[in-house]
């Protein structure tokens, strides 16, 4: 599941990477895994877009109808990154898949980390982070300020959740269906990065099982991040609201 919102450069690209990995994912998917996993069956993609102003959703829906794997959910505007995460999620669980992920659309998700992902969640993991901090993880082509933001974001929010977690800002995770249902999706109130945040603490909470494999992340090569002052406030305060709610 990719959110997007003006990524109308993107989406052809990573829609094919993605694709291009499924096969390999049934293989990933199949040891010890109870339920089979989804990637036994069929891999599928679905975008979510804010009613991008660059024409992504034309562009989604080209790919979509070319491609019968290809699924797409428009929404009205920017309703914010929290809600499409969840719109999408939730569409996939009512489609009946078991195993979801949830990746970006700039392409700093390489899709070849997929089958390990797979692999994790079959050997009986519940929620799998694609994790820049953690031995053999890394990022490319990132300032300084951009580094110290991501790692202090982290141990920040590892800190005062007292978790441990290295990544918690990571937004490349694969979710079992089983903890999706167990984080209660349309309860969350998180609508920027810090829903990241949240619903890592919330499977924690529940006592899931949380692995972290490593990955580079590579700053996009097209269009502009999403970060703002905003998205920043709203993570910081967000932290302490959940420590405050035990």
């Amino acid at each position: 599941m990719v959110p997007t919102y003006n990524e109308r450069d993107n989406v052809a690209e990573i829609a094919a990477r993605l694709l291009e990995v499924a096969p390999a994912l049934a293989q990933a998917g199949a040891p010890g895994a109870s339920p089979p996993p989804a990637a036994s069956a069929a891999v599928e993609l679905l975008f979510v877009d804010d009613n991008s102003p660059d024409g992504t959703g034309a562009e989604l829906d080209r790919l979509a109808a070319a491609d019968p794997r290809i699924h797409v959910l428009h929404r009205a505007g920017k309703l914010g990154l929290g809600t499409a995460y969840v719109e999408g999620f939730s569409w996939g669980l009512a489609q009946g898949y078991e195993l979801l992920v949830q990746m970006d659309a700039d392409g700093s998700h390489d899709p070849k980390y997929l089958p390990q992902l797979f692999a994790a969640l079959a050997e009986g993991a519940d929620v799998v982070v694609g994790s820049r901090y953690v031995p053999g993880g890394g990022t490319e082509n990132w300032g300084l300020g951009r580094r110290l933001l991501s790692r202090g974001g982290s141990l920040y929010a590892r800190t005062v959740l007292g978790v441990a977690v290295r990544d918690m800002t990571a937004g490349f995770l694969g979710w079992r269906r089983s903890a999706l249902l167990a984080i209660d999706l349309p309860s969350i109130s998180s609508n920027g990065y810090s829903f990241q945040i949240e619903t890592k603490h919330r499977a924690l909470r529940h006592r899931l099982r949380l692995v972290e494999i490593p990955i580079v992340f590579t700053d996009r090569r097209v269009g502009q991040s999403k970060m703002s002052r905003a998205i920043v406030v709203e993570a910081l305060a967000k932290v302490w609201l959940l420590r405050l709610r035990g």
